[in-house]
């Protein structure tokens, strides 16, 4: 388990792949008043195997969204699940709560890896970015969900008064293909429209972000299980530093990639300490300045360079 004040580094955090999840999920329109279904913008959904692309993953694309795992036979989830309810509402639309019967959707519970419930995670722009496990005081539970929602940038902002409270953001057709892209894990296809974006407008608010998100999503798919390991056999190798720095950042260790390379522009001259300082900056941007970790390493990085 997971403390619930335990602080959460980003979206990039402890990322799990959901592809599983994603080929499945083909979700067909919900007739209106259907039984079961969800009010569309609703902060409280009961999801399926069926809707998770479009109520997990594509909302996790705006917002965080966290995953309440229950079964009726649960008694610790029937304390828990009214908790998770009550903050949901009181977030006022800054999460999403995705509520699971595991009983009648056990691919979604194999897939999520769910070894006992009642079972909380949080996805954020398609990613398992936090989990807890049990049914934990209410206290705690609003810790959690705080510690998620300033990671994620913060609350969304209040309507404009005299504007509508269901009045929909301003439309980004750039972003909008590109989170469909992303929704859909076609990392090379948001990685083009994202240089393509910057080039039009290198000052997009968030695109480079995202954009070093992607690319590091996409070296962690052909990386080895064991790069750390190798990498620590040799400390030398520019390659498997630059490896084994993303593959910590992605378990949620950004202290330790950070100060992996930084020692190694240490040791390093010319044209590798070009591309371990460029690959460094780059996990900052990825992370996001906000994070302490990203001030205290940029330090660290003005004394290894002076």
């Amino acid at each position: 388990m997971q403390p619930a004040d335990a602080p959460l580094t980003g979206a990039m955090a402890r990322a799990v792949d959901l592809s599983a999840l994603k080929a499945r999920a083909q979700r067909p329109p919900a007739p209106p008043g259907e039984e079961g279904a969800a009010p569309a913008g609703g902060n409280v959904v009961d999801v399926t195997e069926a809707s998770f692309q479009a109520d997990v993953l594509e909302r996790s694309m705006q917002v965080p969204v966290v995953l309440d795992l229950w079964a009726e036979w649960c008694g610790p989830c029937k304390q828990l699940s009214p908790v998770l309810e009550k903050l949901a509402a009181e977030g006022g639309g800054s999460w999403v709560l995705a509520k699971i019967d595991v009983d009648a959707n056990p691919a979604i519970a194999q897939a999520l890896r769910v070894q006992g419930i009642p079972a909380v995670k949080a996805v954020f722009q398609g990613q398992l970015v936090a989990e807890f496990t049990g049914a934990l005081p209410e206290p705690q539970v609003r810790d959690w969900i705080n510690a998620l929602i300033d990671a994620a940038g913060g609350a969304p902002p209040p309507p404009q008064a005299g504007a509508p409270d269901d009045a929909p953001a301003p439309a980004d057709p750039a972003l909008d293909a590109i989170e469909t892209a992303l929704a859909g894990g076609d990392f090379e296809g948001a990685e083009t429209q994202l240089q393509a974006l910057l080039a039009r407008e290198p000052d997009h608010p968030g695109a480079d972000t995202m954009l070093r998100g992607v690319q590091l999503q996409r070296r962690a798919a052909g990386m080895s299980p064991d790069v750390v390991q190798r990498a620590d056999a040799a400390p030398d190798d520019v390659e498997l530093a630059l490896a084994a720095a993303d593959a910590e950042l992605l378990a949620g260790q950004s202290a330790a990639a950070f100060d992996r390379l930084i020692e190694l522009i240490r040791r390093t001259a010319g044209d590798d300490r070009n591309t371990v300082r460029g690959r460094l900056v780059e996990l900052f941007t990825a992370l996001g300045d906000e994070d302490p970790q990203v001030g205290a390493a940029r330090r660290k990085l003005t004394t290894a360079l002076y």
